[in-house]
């Protein structure tokens, strides 16, 4: 179930009271960075942009400065470096500005390339040279970069190790911007702001499963880094980083997971102009050289310091200078050999990356096997573990009946008996059942639950799949919203179990209401066709709107199952419903 199905209202109201009511217990959790500031097409280096509505009757609003009025234009309009100013030009005239703050949503067009962007941007200019930061939510960019980095080898498990690594280094450390905390290219982690739409399926289930998750060394704060391929030996931060410590989790060690299937190498040529010129460009080496050797390896094997003549490069600045200029491709990693052939300089080599920390070939390897996110990080950060990054807490999990319960609080296990009722009357509510367990996992306070799941204020729990996240328990409990609230939940996850892939929003979320309901009230007629409900289930703006979509997706569950009977209705969650049936429900 998509996040912006939201959840009825009769669990929902009491929501501001249970948080005033929970504010002294809430006060001493530290507080969450909630947002990152991400540059975007940072590799570009784009002198002028153009803004779109993103539809008709839409408007793109600026602001120049923190007290300034805000500027509406219905029009395509654009933004322009002028040496460390900015040029906004919209259909009735054009003026000069430090900066401007772009309010969501907006479409971007620059290099032949187009992008519609649901966070505010803030734009500048560097040496006639666009500089554009969006800010976003931390879940929403450990998505987009696991999206952006796994392949088809992945599975649940290396997705969800790769989701907390991505975290821990978005997080842990500083990465040398300015204007943003992080860009979207190799540089930080690759953020592919177009990411395949199943790929993002797959990254936000491990997002989700690992929500607020960063690695931790002795109670402290770890640093983590990934690459896709370790070449069969993993590298130490000192062999890559000049000056870099040595940290007993990031080990210099074989890698047997990684060379599963043999290995891979890699052969490049890169003529000695090219080379020359990136070099140059970079600073590493004047042109005028002419002998290219390794000085130094280190214990994985890998290039630590080259020569060019007398000059000493660093081996991952002469990587990276020339993925920079000539593609990332051309040099993959530091493990490798260098001849000189004629004009051109030969490279043969193996792994792809720096090699320090998460091997990805490797943990997709693991995961085949069937090993756990948790042995995945202990075999690549050995000694460190994931924890809270909040608190430092580790998660707790407990068994219940059909479920997983996993609290950073001990006392919830014993909820365990309320929850095991709720999940046994959803089933017997429903006619259904799942062969896996689900899991339940409660967040220590409202800002957290909303951080991870990036639910709106009137959401009080939320299911994606077999996976139910929700506002601490205690809260739940203290209104006499536990049982209800998670039978509701249960629902869910039971109706997603079977539900498939051309089955309506409307009848999985309206099953879910007509099995949930208590009240015996008849709901009335809706207005709204089912394409209509699909539409506001989907993106609703307000809870009036979710509730609206809600009633009417009840009504129109109810009548299928009235009509059709409940063994039907159940064929039609699994195949989808026939044309001709939806078309029908709504005549009277």
């Amino acid at each position: 179930m998509s996040l912006r199905q939201l959840r009825p209202l009769f669990a929902l109201l009491c929501l501001l009271a249970i948080e005033l009511c929970f504010a002294t217990a809430n006060a001493a959790q530290p507080d969450l960075r909630s947002t990152l500031r991400v540059g975007v097409w940072t590799l570009w280096h784009d002198r002028d942009v153009k803004l779109s509505p993103t539809g008709p009757g839409h408007s793109i609003r600026f602001q120049t400065c923190a007290g300034c009025a805000s500027i509406a234009v219905t029009q395509p309009a654009s933004i322009r470096a002028a040496g460390d100013a900015l040029v906004l030009t919209e259909p009735r005239k054009s003026f000069r500005a430090d900066q401007a703050t772009i309010s969501a949503p907006v479409t971007l067009g620059a290099h032949g390339e187009t992008l519609t962007l649901t966070w505010p941007v803030v734009v500048t200019a560097r040496s006639g040279v666009l500089v554009m930061a969006v800010t976003m939510p931390i879940e929403s960019y450990v998505e987009r970069v696991v999206a952006s980095e796994s392949d088809e080898a992945d599975s649940a498990a290396s997705l969800a190790a790769l989701a907390i690594v991505v975290r821990t280094f978005a997080l842990h450390q500083m990465h040398g911007h300015t204007e943003y905390d992080l860009c979207d290219s190799t540089h930080c982690q690759l953020l592919r702001w177009k990411a395949s739409p199943v790929r993002l399926t797959m990254a936000r289930a491990a997002t989700l499963a690992t929500a607020g998750e960063t690695l931790w060394f002795h109670g402290r704060p770890a640093l983590a880094y990934f690459g896709k391929d370790c070449g069969g030996y993993s590298a130490s931060p000192a062999e890559i980083w000049p000056g870099a410590h040595s940290l007993p989790y990031l080990p210099a060690r074989p890698d047997s997971y990684c060379t599963r299937d043999g290995g891979h190498e890699w052969a490049s040529e890169i003529t000695f102009s090219d080379l020359t010129a990136a070099l140059a460009t970079h600073g590493l080496a004047r042109p005028g050289w002419r002998n290219l050797t390794i000085a130094q390896r280190g214990p994985s094997g890998r290039a630590i310091i080259l020569r060019a003549d007398s000059t000493a490069i660093p081996a991952e600045q002469f990587r990276l200078a020339v993925g920079e200029s000539l593609g990332w491709n051309r040099l993959p990693s530091t493990w490798f050999e260098v001849v000189r052939q004629g004009d051109r300089f030969l490279f043969h080599g193996r792994g792809w990356g720096n090699g320090v920390g998460l091997c990805q070939r490797g943990a997709a390897a693991m995961a085949a096997e069937g090993r756990s996110t948790e042995e995945i990080l202990n075999r690549y950060f050995p000694g460190a573990a994931a924890a809270d990054e909040a608190t430092g807490r580790t998660w707790q999990r407990f068994s219940g009946q059909g479920f997983q319960l996993e609290s950073l609080e001990p006392s919830d296990a014993a909820y365990l008996p309320e929850l095991s009722r709720a999940r046994a009357e959803a089933s017997e509510r429903s006619g259904l059942n799942a062969s896996a367990p689900f899991t339940v996992r409660v967040f220590a306070s409202t800002p957290a639950f909303r951080g991870a799941t990036l639910a709106p204020g009137w959401v009080a729990a939320f299911t994606q799949g077999n996976w139910i996240a929700t506002q601490p328990l205690r809260t739940l409990a203290a209104r006499h919203l536990l049982d209800i609230t998670l039978r509701h939940e249960f629902l869910h996850a039971l109706v997603e179990s079977q539900a498939g892939t051309n089955t309506p929003l409307w009848l999985r979320e309206g099953l879910v209401e007509v099995w949930a309901d208590d009240s015996g009230r008849e709901v009335r007629p809706p207005t709204l066709s089912c394409n209509a409900v699909d539409a506001a289930l989907a993106d609703s703006s307000s809870e009036e709107e979710s509730a609206r979509a809600h009633h009417a997706a009840a009504w129109y569950a109810a009548r299928l199952l009235q009509r059709y009977g409940r063994q039907k209705t159940l064929e039609w969650l699994r195949s989808g419903i026939p044309a001709s049936v939806g078309s029908s429900l709504g005549q009277r």
